[in-house]
Formats: C-alpha cells, sequence, structure tokens
C-alpha cells in the first residue's frame, strides 16, 4: 500500500507508534517504506494525490530478487487480452525496469511497479 500523506514526519511517527520501523526511503527523498513483520506500506508526501495498491513484481517482501517472477510487461499483456483498461502503460519493448496502472472499478489505483 502507497499512501499520500500530508505530512511525512508525523505519519512516520504514527506508524512507528504502531510497530511500524523504517526499511527504506528518506525524509530528503520525501518517502519512507515502512515494515512491521512481512507487512509493508509505503508514505509518500507530494509525489500523488491518492492511495495506491503497489505490487513489485521480482521482488520479496524484503527487497529482496526473485529467482522467477512474472514480468510487468508480460503482466500489462495479459491484462490487456483480458480487456483491463490501463491507467499507464509499460513501453512493451523494453526490458528491466518499468510499471503500468491500472483502476480497479472504485476508481482506486493499483501500481505494478517492477524495480529490475
Amino acid at each position: 500500500m502507497s499512501l499520500a500523506v500530508k505530512d511525512l514526519e508525523a505519519s512516520k511517527q504514527f506508524y512507528g507508534n504502531l510497530g511500524f520501523s523504517v526499511f527504506a526511503g528518506s525524509k530528503e527523498h520525501q518517502y519512507y517504506i515502512l515494515k512491521n513483520g512481512s507487512t509493508l506500506i509505503g508514505i509518500f508526501q507530494g509525489m500523488f494525490d491518492g492511495n495506491i495498491l503497489t505490487f513489485n513484481p521480482g521482488w520479496d517482501q524484503n527487497a529482496n530478487t526473485l529467482d522467477s517472477f512474472d514480468d510487468v510487461r508480460d503482466i500489462q499483456k495479459q491484462l490487456k487480452k483480458n480487456g483491463t483498461p490501463l491507467a499507464s502503460e509499460v513501453d512493451e519493448n523494453s526490458k528491466g525496469p518499468g510499471s503500468f496502472m491500472v483502476k480497479d472499478p472504485d476508481g482506486n489505483l493499483i501500481l505494478i511497479d517492477q524495480h529490475i
């Protein structure tokens, strides 16, 4: 889950009180990835307007590279084949990192964001 927050440090403290600790990110970059057990949430200030459900193909919950995963371009092709409208697309001729977004029936954004 990627949450749009108004005050990064206040949100970091709030989620810290719920048992989350900083896993990645920084105040300077205006985001933190927070972790509690196997649960990850991202808090982002000024990067986007609403909350986004985020999936990272190629990574496990510790941001370790997986030996096997579905490439973001293959996932996008399958969704297009199934008639799912895309809010943004990754260049299907590219390789490596890439991302695309879809909206669920209620307008919630889902980001498929591959970093490798």
